[in-house]
């Protein structure tokens, strides 16, 4: 067996609604004993469709001695369960990159004489199959760097990429590696006037509420991105109140977990929404 990523359920987090069940069309999860198991390596892809649809935040993606992942084997677990499941997959596979992994699919079911249930177009987020929220889209191709200057009236987003939400964005996500990553107590885009102008041009955005979400899984959620990623620097941009705060030892408590040497900015914006640090 060879390390590679592939899920990982927190049980004691794991509530057992079962909402990642039937985002998993390779079969790799079951629900056993009121709780989501991991049943099989072998069908486990490791790029996380299933995390976005745990609310607990129970899903991650760890580095571990696996079975390789064999997409044969799960295509013929996946014909038995009909075309809207193949589909789903195949979708999956597309949309996370995988060439390679959607070649082996599709020559499977052309040798088993099975039509493809895939358009060669590029499907509208009201189609795909999951949650359209949760879809991960990279627009930075589609944004160059403006030339604006910063006197100007920003018209345009400066967003790059979706979802935002930090419980949404998978750590293996691709407009991870290789970033300038801003994380945003989500009060500061409304308070503060000029943040895609200043903020967040150029950056990969994060966003989450200190106070009112689950700490301990972004402290988790950010290692594995640390970790999963090459990250050039991370800003993290808070209100002035004192809830707010409590996000920067867990950033940097999750860049030292990490083992890398990630360079970490702070920014602060005023409730009047002024930039004072």
């Amino acid at each position: 067996m060879a390390k590679r990523k592939i899920i990982k359920i927190d049980e004691g987090l794991c509530n057992g609604c079962g909402l990642c069940i039937p985002n998993c069309p390779e079969g790799a999860m079951q629900m056993i004993d009121d709780k989501a198991r991991l049943i099989s390596d072998l069908f486990c892809d490791g790029l996380g469709a299933c995390i976005g649809h745990c609310p607990q935040g129970a899903i991650t993606i760890e580095e571990r001695e696996a079975e390789e992942y064999d997409e044969k084997r799960v295509m013929e677990n996946i014909v038995k369960q009909g075309p809207n499941v193949i589909k789903a997959h195949l979708e999956h596979l597309r949309d996370h990159g995988q060439k390679d992994l959607l070649g082996q699919a599709l020559e499977f079911l052309k040798s088993k004489k099975i039509p493809v249930p895939l358009e060669e177009k590029k499907e509208s987020a009201k189609a795909f199959s999951a949650c359209p929220g949760s879809r991960v889209q990279d627009f930075r191709d589609e944004k160059p760097a403006s030339s604006r200057s910063k006197s100007a009236v920003s018209a345009r987003s400066e967003l790059r990429q979706w979802p935002v939400q930090i419980m949404l964005v998978p750590s293996f996500a691709p407009y991870l590696d290789n970033s300038d990553l801003l994380i945003a107590a989500d009060c500061v885009p409304f308070a503060y006037a000029n943040f895609h102008e200043e903020f967040l041009r150029g950056k990969t955005l994060l966003v989450g509420c200190p106070k009112l979400d689950d700490t301990d899984v972004y402290q988790e959620k950010f290692v594995q991105i640390f970790k999963n990623n090459q990250v050039k620097s991370v800003t993290y941009a808070a209100m002035e109140v004192p809830c707010c705060f409590g996000m920067v030892g867990l950033i940097q408590e999750a860049i030292r977990a990490s083992g890398k040497d990630i360079p970490f900015h702070q920014a602060v914006i005023s409730v009047s929404g002024q930039r004072i640090k």
